[in-house]
């Protein structure tokens, strides 16, 4: 049994004191000790050791006691396991020597066995279990189809992804192979995840915000649902579109425990368009830790008032920024945690 089951029940909708909270990247660059790691090993050295992956895991928690922790790793560990070669380059990014732009390409794309070629990633699932020693859940990720198929096909970060785009547009074929390649291996992924001991998932669309919403059903939610369905009946499922306001009412329907909802969309907005009857998280805007702590307390009370604490988790928009100060990250926490609604 979990101690601190708050996040689960949030998901399941059940009533709360309070909404749980969490931080997507809260394993990461703000915090001084990831940097000491960070100094001495490279990414995805980081990524593919099991003993380094689980203390990043938890180096938040120590801090700050989060209702969740949320395993270190990437969603670029799915296409190097598909025999597409993946390297970190510091002060650029992810960048794809040899990217997927033809049927050529594409053939040599495999549909991995998970526990083979992403085995270190169950390894550090079951060393984080122990070093939380059931205490709070943790949460497993991926990218979704779209948003790996952009960096297999662009080869790097983009403010556009033309070339991404394009292969949609001109290789609809292709572009739809290659998505259900990477689908059947995320489904596959995030189950052996769950049987490791993860206790939620999480599904990052990070660019699912380029599309417009006709192509944003083909390229994109037809593969979050296929991922949705395959999983929801063995772990609660939440479907993270950054910019996806526009399809927050089709992702309710497919079968997700949660939403997440970026700055962009303000919670009325977001409750309304979602339906109502399902769990959102989000959406304070990562730049707004800048802010000071006392501000920062009054805007967090101020959205869980305007979310309501019930079917409603706390998070950021997007990612914790690296120059965000560690007392800033501290005050977010610390405001959710001492919130109780103003009765009249």
């Amino acid at each position: 049994m979990i101690e601190n089951d708050l996040f689960l029940r949030a998901l399941k909708g059940e009533t709360v004191d309070r909404p749980p909270v969490w931080m997507m990247r809260q394993a990461g660059r703000y915090l001084p000790e990831f940097r000491q790691l960070r100094e001495k090993y490279d990414f995805f050295t980081r990524c593919q050791t099991p003993e380094l992956a689980s203390e990043i895991t938890v180096q938040p928690i120590r801090r700050f006691e989060m209702d969740a922790a949320i395993l270190f790793s990437d969603i670029l560990v799915i296409p190097q396991a598909m025999n597409i070669e993946v390297q970190m380059k510091p002060d650029f990014g992810p960048y794809l020597p040899q990217p997927i732009r033809s049927q050529k390409d594409l053939d040599a794309v495999v549909v991995p066995d998970p526990k083979e070629a992403l085995g270190y990633v169950m390894e550090a699932i079951t060393m984080t279990k122990s070093l939380l020693q059931d205490k709070i859940p943790l949460i497993g990720f991926a990218g979704s189809p779209w948003t790996i198929l952009c960096y297999c096909v662009q080869g790097q970060g983009s403010k556009s992804f033309d070339l991404a785009k394009g292969f949609c547009f001109t290789q609809p074929k292709a572009a739809h192979e290659l998505l259900q390649k990477i689908t059947d291996t995320t489904i596959a992924y995030l189950k052996e995840k769950v049987r490791a001991g993860c206790n939620a998932i999480q599904l990052f669309d990070s660019w699912g915000g380029m599309l417009s919403p006709t192509d944003y059903r083909e390229f994109s939610l037809q593969y979050m649902q296929q991922i949705t369905v395959a999983l929801k009946d063995i772990a609660p499922v939440i479907l993270f579109g950054k910019g996806c306001w526009f399809a927050l009412g089709e992702m309710a329907k497919t079968g997700a425990s949660a939403l997440g909802v970026d700055w962009t969309c303000s919670p009325k907005n977001a409750r309304y368009l979602s339906g109502g009857q399902i769990t959102l998280q989000g959406n304070f805007d990562p730049s707004r830790l800048l802010s000071p702590p006392s501000e920062i307390k009054k805007r967090v009370h101020q959205m869980i008032d305007e979310f309501g604490k019930d079917q409603y988790i706390v998070n950021l928009g997007h990612g914790i920024l690296p120059n965000v100060p560690v007392e800033n990250a501290a005050a977010f926490i610390q405001a959710v945690k001492e919130y109780k609604r103003e009765t009249v």
